[in-house]
């Protein structure tokens, strides 16, 4: 299985996790709601930004996406809150825009979305 390249660092600034608890609710006359579990995993989704160091970096990264994981490859990397290997992929196959953080491209960065199964 294919793995994030290490050249790459996963900034903590602006990672969070967030997920849609599964849970199916039901309306009543009176009280409150009906709820039930609806699955019994749920996706995961951890915004990250991604900080590559040089443009090649940067253009190494292309390669891996199209040609390593085909945009929508599963793919393992470490979660930046539990430090623990996790398999996952990117929402939607989108890897969002690369930004420069220097001067033609030195170093940049790119904010998406993993997720995973929990």
């Amino acid at each position: 299985m294919a793995q994030l390249p290490d050249y790459l660092t996963i900034l903590l600034d602006d990672t969070g996790e967030e997920f849609d608890p599964g849970v199916i609710k039901s309306e009543m006359e009176r009280g409150m709601a009906k709820q039930r579990v609806g699955q019994s995993r749920v996706v995961v989704e951890v915004p990250v930004t991604l900080l590559f160091d040089s443009a090649a970096d940067a253009e190494s990264f292309y390669d891996w996406y199209f040609n390593t994981i085909k945009r929508i490859g599963f793919f393992t990397w470490t979660d930046p809150r539990t430090q623990t290997l996790r398999t996952g992929r990117f929402k939607d196959g989108a890897i969002g825009k690369l930004v420069p953080t220097i001067a033609e491209y030195a170093q940049s960065k790119r904010s998406c979305v993993l997720e995973y199964l929990r």
